[in-house]
């Protein structure tokens, strides 16, 4: 019997499939590991966007996240949506207790690429937020959510190379700031993300994928949790390689979307 890595997701239940904790399990078959999940807040949504959440109450969140790490070979864990302010305190007192060397990979979901005025976390947990990212191998906000966890406007690369040293100096061993929102060059049809490593920038360029694709952010998050999972490393170049293999995986995804129904195409990796 051959034994198996495992991931956790610690993130949002996405009925559609497309995102949430759903994604995080296809990401972490895609890196030739085991998924398991617990739920941190439960949502009426489709592709076509979300309709409305509830925070799951952060004892029973904690009891599956106990009971998953206390039997299971978890190598590294995937933070998405959170729910609630009493959530990301509790993960992150959690997150207190186990190796600093486990790797974390926080996707800082807030707010839905689609739907109503529903929100997957208040802007106003953002402080708590900041307080988990001391903890946390990998942060990888995009520019929306950047400027919310951080107070500031980005609208340049160099902008976000700035956002992205930031969260390496709150505590973040790595920050990828991910550039699809930022303002395109003249007739530039790519996009860079800004990897921060500890005193590196590095600039990774990808192709501009204009299809609507849901569940982008939280699999490119999982699919670098995976990585670092199957690896069993968390030193720089690990997390470089873990970065650059994740957005390779997710590019040829992209280029080829799924069309379930009504709203937005979906990735089968």
């Amino acid at each position: 019997m051959s034994s198996m890595p495992c991931a956790l997701a610690i993130s949002g239940l996405d009925p559609s499939g497309g995102a949430g904790v759903y994604a995080d399990l296809r990401a972490f078959r895609a890196a030739s590991v085991w998924g398991c999940g617990a739920v941190a807040v439960w949502t009426v949504q489709s592709t076509a966007g979300l309709r409305s959440s509830r925070p799951v109450p952060t004892g029973h969140l904690l009891a599956q996240i106990d009971e998953l790490f206390s039997h299971q070979r978890i190598e590294s864990i995937k933070i998405g949506a959170l729910g609630s302010r009493a959530n990301v305190r509790g993960v992150n007192r959690w997150l207190g207790t186990i190796s600093p060397r486990l790797p974390v990979v926080l996707d800082p979901v807030m707010r839905p690429s689609r739907g109503n005025r529903a929100r997957l976390l208040a802007d106003s947990a953002a402080h708590s937020l900041l307080e988990m990212i001391e903890r946390v191998t990998v942060i990888t906000p995009n520019v929306p959510e950047a400027e919310v966890l951080l107070g500031g406007r980005i609208r340049s690369l160099e902008e976000a190379d700035r956002a992205a040293r930031a969260f390496v100096g709150l505590g973040a061993r790595a920050a990828l700031v991910k550039g699809g929102h930022l303002p395109r060059r003249g007739a530039d049809q790519g996009t860079t993300d800004v990897l921060a490593i500890g005193g590196r920038i590095y600039h990774l360029r990808g192709r501009r994928v204009h299809a609507a694709v849901h569940g982008t952010g939280c699999t490119l998050a999982s699919l670098i949790a995976g990585r670092l999972a199957a690896t069993r490393s968390d030193g720089e170049a690990a997390i470089l390689e873990a970065v650059r293999w994740a957005k390779r995986v997710l590019q040829k995804a992209l280029l080829h979307p799924a069309d379930v129904g009504a709203g937005l195409s979906v990735m089968p990796l």
